[in-house]
């Protein structure tokens, strides 16, 4: 791969990736900082709060790899187009939550919707990026994390004030 077709591949990629890998960190840190005024409005208690949290990661784990299977059969592009649409629709229903089974349910729906998210993501890399090239692709895409350490609790704060 020439220099110029490496440079237009990393400047079309990698910036949309960076974005969605952001909106995936958000997701997961949001949810605690909106536990604080959920509980509260929702009459939820800690515990329901932190199992509604961590069943997320159950249907995460429970479907990363039948995920990842279907991503090799149909296609990064369109698998992963596929979590997001979903997981933006589960994360949207979640303002819907009113009681403790629904808030399980959708965290475990939401978990099922990002899996395969992260380690498809690093596949779509793998077939445009020659092997010299890739770690330094992955480190852009992985700056994302930092980044949302940043900019996740300012935001929080601010959304949780509207």
């Amino acid at each position: 791969m020439s220099a110029v077709t490496l440079r237009k591949v990393t400047w079309r990629l990698i910036p949309f990736l960076f974005v969605l890998y952001v909106i995936a960190w958000l997701v997961l840190v949001n949810v605690g900082f909106a536990g604080l005024q959920m509980n509260t409005d929702l009459g939820f208690s800690s515990t329901v709060f932190g199992f509604g949290s961590g069943i997320f990661f159950l249907g995460y784990c429970l479907f990363e790899i039948p995920s990842n299977i279907i991503l090799e059969r149909v296609g990064a592009r369109l698998w992963i187009s596929r979590i997001m649409v979903t997981w933006g629709l589960i994360s949207a229903s979640l303002m819907f939550v009113r009681t403790p089974a629904v808030f399980y349910l959708l965290r475990f729906l939401l978990g099922i919707a990002e899996a395969g998210f992260f380690p498809g993501v690093i596949y779509y890399l793998s077939l445009w990026y020659p092997t010299a090239h890739r770690a330094r692709a992955i480190a852009a895409f992985m700056t994302a994390v930092p980044v949302t350490g940043l900019i996740g609790g300012p935001l929080s704060g601010a959304l949780l004030e509207l």
